[in-house]
C-alpha cells in the first residue's frame, strides 16, 4: 500500500496542483530538504504554498522514477523531476534530481527526508 501511494503521488500532478497535493499530505507532515541552495524544513502550509508557486510557472510536471524501495512504513524513491514551462510548453526540461525517504502514516505522507541536485 505504501509503495503504491508513493507511485500514485509522483504520477499525479501533485507537484504543481495544490488540491491534489493536499490529498496526499498528513496534517502534521514535515519535509527536511537538503538542496543545492541549503537546508529547508517545510510543513503542510509551506508545501502547499510551494506547489501553488510552481503551478504559476509550469504547465506540466513529471517525476521519472528510477528506483523505489519499501521497508515497513518507509518508502525511498529516486527520481528526476521534469517540467514544461508556461513560456515553452512544448519542451520538457529537467528541473532537478531527487532522492527522498517518505514515512507513511494513516496512508498519507507524514515525514520526508529529501536531497536534490540541479542537473
Amino acid at each position: 500500500m505504501s509503495k503504491k501511494l508513493i507511485q500514485d503521488f509522483y504520477k499525479s500532478d501533485a507537484l504543481i496542483n495544490s488540491e491534489i497535493m493536499d490529498q496526499y499530505l498528513h496534517p502534521e507532515v514535515l519535509l527536511d530538504w537538503n538542496s543545492s541552495t541549503g537546508f529547508k524544513q517545510l510543513n503542510r502550509e509551506q508545501l502547499l504554498s510551494l506547489t501553488t508557486e510552481m503551478s504559476k510557472a509550469y504547465v506540466r510536471s513529471k517525476a521519472r522514477i528510477s528506483h523505489i524501495v519499501k521497508e515497513g512504513n518507509l518508502v525511498s524513491v529516486r527520481y528526476t523531476h521534469c517540467i514544461k514551462t508556461i513560456e515553452n510548453p512544448r519542451e520538457e526540461m529537467v528541473l532537478a534530481h531527487f532522492m527522498v525517504i517518505w514515512e507513511i502514516k494513516d496512508d498519507k505522507l507524514y515525514r520526508g527526508f529529501q536531497i536534490s541536485q540541479l542537473p
